[in-house]
């Protein structure tokens, strides 16, 4: 049997045929015809005014940030919870992070906690920069009670929806918060042009600025000008055919996560000591992982037992991410609470969540977890 991997891309026959298609066009540079329309349906699909693609997730979170005002010795309120790389964004520019924990009803950042913590710096006279959300593992974080404090204070607010393409928040797609959107196209990602990122705003100013910014800033000559440091993060025309493809089976990848999500809780349903992540009344995830805590008093096991006895069945599974307030790299920086992304790192597993996931496969990652219940 082949081996199970956490979340793979998925690609057909229209991916072929798109890609084959810009290929056979010479369109190779980071430029053409299907950058321009991936960025239109884009755009269309999260109901922003403008999309800019470019070489990453991460790209697009160290432009919004530098378009934004972030510059050295400014601070960045981010959630602890989630992938290195919102934080990285943050240190590319010379700032510092203040982590933020998570609510332990949607484990994204905690509306209570990113409130207090504005109040008391807004006395204090040392408010941040700007605030970093993240959509973790499809779910939006509740930007109802997010935004408004941000207005308050007039800080922007960043949306990292890398994790969440699909996924609602009363009726409005992820991604469309804030000053600026941000996507990731990773190989691993609900779709994938196998590496790559998108920005979102309503802000033309702020689009154009990205785009001329990630094409390493030349100036409109016939030769090569040059009055502000650029970046090489634009998306080439071929990987754009690529996720021009894949954004039109959306919809049909979401599903099946759904339906995978919904599998694994009726396997599960009777086990004592599995939780799932929650999901919030205010939206609908993409179901991008499906993630569930392990209660060893009560399950028999740890989650550690649970993912070394999946590996040696050749079936990936993964911890879920590692709080950054734990990580070395960031020891210095300050947190704002941080028990609830510890307790949930130590006791959280993400399972096989590709949208090609077989009935059979399924069934025998539950009977392997099932096993091990005492």
């Amino acid at each position: 049997m082949s081996r199970i991997y956490l979340s793979p891309p998925e690609v057909g026959s229209e991916e072929r045929r798109m890609l084959l298609e810009a290929f056979d066009s010479n369109w190779i540079a980071p430029l053409g015809p299907d950058v321009d329309a991936f960025e239109a349906e884009f755009a269309d699909r999260i109901g922003t005014g403008h999309a800019v693609a470019l070489s990453s997730g991460t790209a697009a979170l160290h432009l919004a940030l530098l378009l934004l005002g972030v510059g050295p010795g400014d601070e960045v309120l981010v959630p602890s919870f989630t992938f290195v790389a919102t934080a990285n964004a943050v240190r590319y520019l010379g700032a510092r992070p203040v982590f933020v924990d998570c609510s332990a009803a949607t484990w994204n950042i905690d509306p209570e906690l990113v409130t207090g913590e504005l109040d008391d710096r807004a006395r204090q006279g040392r408010l941040p920069k700007a605030v970093i959300t993240v959509d973790l593992y499809g779910q939006a974080a509740d930007y109802d009670a997010l935004q408004p404090v941000c207005d308050t204070y007039d800080l922007p607010l960043i949306e990292d929806a890398a994790e969440a393409l699909g996924g609602t928040y009363k009726g409005r797609a992820a991604g469309s918060f804030g000053a600026a959107g941000i996507f990731s196209f990773n190989g691993n990602k609900i779709i994938t042009t196998s590496g790559g990122g998108m920005l979102v705003a309503d802000s033309a100013e702020l689009a154009e600025r990205a785009r001329y910014l990630a094409t390493q800033a030349r100036d409109p000559f016939p030769h090569y000008e040059h009055t502000a440091i650029g970046f090489n993060y634009r998306l080439s025309n071929l990987l754009a055919a690529l996720g021009r493809a894949q954004l039109r089976g959306l919809d049909s990848r979401i599903n099946r996560r759904h339906r995978i999500n919904r599998c694994y809780r009726a396997a599960f349903s009777e086990l004592p000591g599995i939780d799932f992540m929650p999901v919030a009344d205010y939206g609908e995830p993409n179901y991008w992982l499906t993630c569930i805590t392990i209660d060893p008093g009560r399950f028999g096991v740890d989650r550690e037992v649970v993912r070394l006895a999946l590996e040696k069945a050749d079936i990936e599974s993964r911890p879920t991410w590692k709080p950054l307030h734990l990580q070395p790299v960031f020891a210095d920086d300050p947190v704002v609470g941080g028990s609830v992304s510890a307790q949930i790192f130590d006791r959280g597993l993400c399972l096989p969540s590709g949208s090609a996931l077989s009935d059979h496969e399924l069934d025998r990652i539950a009977d392997i977890v099932r096993g091990l219940a005492r």
